[in-house]
């Protein structure tokens, strides 16, 4: 607002004839509560502008509604007083916001699996900007008990993880799932079970409900929970062949960047942030309500959580693991050290506060944990991988690294095991940031990014510079471009992704293969290129086959043994992974599925289905919150799996 003109003093211009009169006084605008009340035109005029304006103005303005949501879950919020409801919480507003709720990229169908009855949708009365229940009555903490308290609640929490995923701070674009269509379906009431999961065959995240000690637990009410299904659904969207892994490992990052999103997101909360600075003493070594997971969840085992990232395991301890629920700890513990070490270094180095210091981390941890996924290869992903990204996208953002973040990621990743001692000295001497694209033939990144076509085009023309057989038939599984902000909100250069892949038939030999013996199945190989706007490479992750590679003119060349020899590396872990989950009796055929995507009782971790003559394997078509104790020393198959396997 812009200041007021000072009034003259009486007989200024006695005293001074020569000056010039002033204009009248500017009538004062309108106090922030009468602006709210603008016109549909103009809020969508708002809506369009609105990533030039600061969230201050969106909230003041309306185009960031407001609601109450659960802090983190009841459970927390009777134990916690702090942890009531999140009074500072909002939803951008969409032009096509509607009952259900309905959004561009979620829709609510609240259909409950085991009364087979479907609850009516919450109204929007895009008047006063709220949701009604059936009886016309506005859904805010005075109205918790009904259904459509319930799907407002989990559908508000959603949006705001979206936002956090496709911000600058975040991926800085906007993503796709891993299904065709745009609206993901949210089932908050989908039956009675100790569940919840992500499900793409049905294009639904499912919501279950419970009793535990006389209470009903629905877990569409646990922020945590909502967030680390979520966070299931965006990976399943950015990589979906990851699905098509028979590495428990695999399995296992989908699980890390679930809890990861859980924590995260609830780490962008202020209210939290003072509370655990209030609980700890600064001191992010004590457990608190940033390192639990899902505590109203785990409570049905008599825990105070569900998972905690507080834990020392390494990657030795879990490598051998059939649970990737247990082995996903690994990878949150590392970040949680991560974000422990970022904290400390803002403390005891930059002097400053604890809110200072805590603020600043949770900005960080978003750029730090979330823009790495676009730096990932498109299949068969491991926690190096992941480890390997963070260590790219820090030195994309902060190529001096002022602050020595690098090193401590890299001592994160060295004490848990996650990169060898060899491979931290390479990257400690990885080459400049920005590198020319060596290439046979030179194509514009801007006319790359234009279309699949056009970047097939440049793969195809520079296959041996790219070490892709040339065998290969290739597909561009995945073009997009970025816009990522820095932790200070400046824009970096244009990011070009583009993924490729392809498939390489593999013959199935031997009776440890069961019934699976003298058939063929697909080795998924490819990469992913990031390249900024002049062209120049970013990041170049890959998963190389065994096809043969196209060789230079002038003998041998080293680079393209290693990738050969990689690959070999590749199909022998494959068809090992593969054996020894068969033998375990983890493969089953593909599940049926039911009425809203509701799957039977139980299924196997891995299914198999045949295209065209050819047998595939793939993580089963749900993935839930799990619970890594009742399986983590299980030698897989000597039980039925139940539905959160």
């Amino acid at each position: 607002m812009a200041a007021m003109p000072t009034k003259e003093k009486p007989g200024a211009r006695t005293a001074k004839p020569a000056a010039k009169a002033r204009p009248p006084a500017k009538k004062r605008p309108a106090a922030p509560a009468k602006l709210r009340r603008i016109t549909a035109a103009g809020r969508v005029d708002l809506y369009s502008a609105r990533g030039y304006l600061d969230s201050g103005t969106l909230d003041e303005l309306t185009v960031n509604i407001p609601f109450d949501v659960y802090f983190q879950d009841p459970a927390v919020r009777e134990a916690t007083k702090a942890y009531n409801f999140d009074e500072a919480f909002t939803v951008p507003w969409e032009p096509g916001i509607s009952h259900g709720p309905t959004s561009a990229r979620f829709v609510v169908v609240d259909y409950d699996g085991t009364t087979g009855m479907i609850n009516p949708p919450a109204e929007w009365d895009k008047d006063e900007n709220v949701f009604r229940d059936v009886n016309k009555v506005v859904l805010n903490r005075n109205n918790l008990k009904t259904p459509q308290f319930h799907q407002v609640n989990v559908w508000a929490t959603l949006q705001n993880a979206l936002n956090f995923y496709e911000s600058g701070a975040g991926l800085g674009r906007r993503i796709s799932w891993g299904f065709e269509g745009n609206r993901l379906i949210i089932v908050p009431h989908a039956g009675y079970g100790e569940n919840a999961y992500y499900d793409r065959d049905s294009n639904s995240l499912q919501f279950y409900y419970f009793d535990h000690n006389g209470e009903r637990v629905h877990t569409c009410l646990s922020a945590d929970i909502i967030n680390h299904e979520f966070g299931h659904a965006v990976l399943d969207g950015v990589r979906p062949l990851y699905r098509e892994s028979v590495q428990v490992e695999t399995a296992a990052f989908h699980e890390s960047i679930g809890d990861l999103s859980a924590i995260l997101i609830a780490f962008r909360n202020t209210k939290l942030r003072k509370q655990i600075g209030v609980v700890t003493g600064g001191d992010l070594d004590k457990d608190s309500a940033l390192s639990s997971l899902a505590e109203q969840f785990g409570r049905k085992d008599e825990k105070p959580y569900l998972r905690t990232a507080l834990n020392k395991l390494t990657y030795k301890d879990v490598k051998d693991s059939p649970s990737h629920h247990y082995m996903s700890q690994v990878i949150t513990g590392a970040m949680f050290d991560i974000l422990r070490d970022v904290y400390r270094y803002n403390r005891d180095v930059r002097k400053h506060s604890v809110p200072q210091s805590l603020w600043f981390t949770a900005s960080r941890m978003q750029n730090l944990a979330i823009q790495p996924l676009d730096l990932l290869p498109p299949v068969d992903v491991t926690f190096a991988d992941y480890a390997e990204a963070v260590l790219r996208a820090e030195q994309i953002v902060n190529p001096t690294d002022p602050d020595g973040y690098r090193g401590l990621m890299l001592r994160a990743f060295g004490e848990r095991g996650l990169l060898s001692k060899a491979r931290i000295k390479e990257l400690k001497n990885e080459p400049a940031v920005l590198s020319p694209v060596e290439m046979r033939v030179f194509h514009e990144a801007c006319d790359i990014a234009a279309s699949r076509a056009n970047a097939y085009r440049f793969l195809d023309d520079n296959r041996r510079q790219l070490l892709i057989p040339y065998g290969a038939d290739l597909v561009v599984s995945d073009l997009s471009t970025a816009v990522k902000f820095t932790t200070r909100r400046r824009r970096q250069a244009k990011h070009v992704l583009l993924q490729y892949v392809w498939r390489e038939d593999v013959p199935i030999r031997g009776s440890e293969f069961g019934q699976f013996d003298g058939q063929t199945t697909d080795l998924l190989c490819g990469g992913i290129l990031a390249l900024d706007i002049d062209g120049n490479l970013l990041a170049w992750a890959r998963k190389p086959g065994t096809l043969p590679l196209i060789r230079a003119a002038r003998g041998e060349d080293k680079k393209v043994d290693r990738e050969a020899d990689a690959g070999t590396l590749r199909r022998k872990a494959f068809l090992s992974s593969l054996a020894a989950r068969i033998r375990a009796g983890n493969v089953g055929g593909a599940p049926a599925g039911g009425a809203m995507g509701l799957l039977q009782k139980s299924i196997a971790p891995l299914n198999s289905y045949v295209v065209d003559g050819t047998v595939r394997f793939g993580v089963a078509p749900h993935i839930g919150i799990g619970d890594h104790t009742e399986d983590q020393h299980n030698q897989m198959g000597d039980r039925s799996w139940s539905i959160s396997s």
